[in-house]
């Protein structure tokens, strides 16, 4: 059974840091372009950041560059998202997503992604 789990979400006040990591179970990631997207409520489903299959390209929106950082260790099967000096307007679910495609500038696309998880839920408040 093909299976993304995402996981490391939770409550923090501005200005501190998680780390999301999404593990696939199934079939393995390295040949994937893994995206994570986030939903606040009210509002459309948002690429946040994706990293090529083979590690050397990585996209993120504006809004978290200089915070966020993806990375994939491919011997865990797993892809991270380190978020540092988060925000509350960051307060999202966040999904992972695996897709094979050519990585790109649709890479933020939601559409070109063939597999999702469930999401985890971040919270930035004070």
């Amino acid at each position: 059974q093909v299976q993304l789990v995402e996981s490391g979400g939770g409550l923090v006040q501005p200005g501190e840091s998680l780390r999301l990591s999404c593990t696939a179970s199934g079939f393995t990631l390295d040949h994937f372009v893994i995206g994570w997207f986030r939903q606040a409520p009210g509002k459309d489903r948002e690429g946040v950041s994706a990293i090529s299959s083979s590690d050397s390209n990585t996209y993120y929106t504006d809004s978290v560059k200089g915070r966020f950082t993806i990375s994939r260790d491919n011997a865990k099967n797993t892809v991270y998202l380190q978020m540092n000096s988060l925000k509350p307007e960051d307060t999202a679910v966040y999904y992972c997503a695996a897709g094979s495609f050519p990585f790109g500038p649709y890479s933020s696309s939601s559409y070109v992604y063939d597999y999702w998880g469930q999401g985890t839920q971040v919270t930035v408040s004070s």
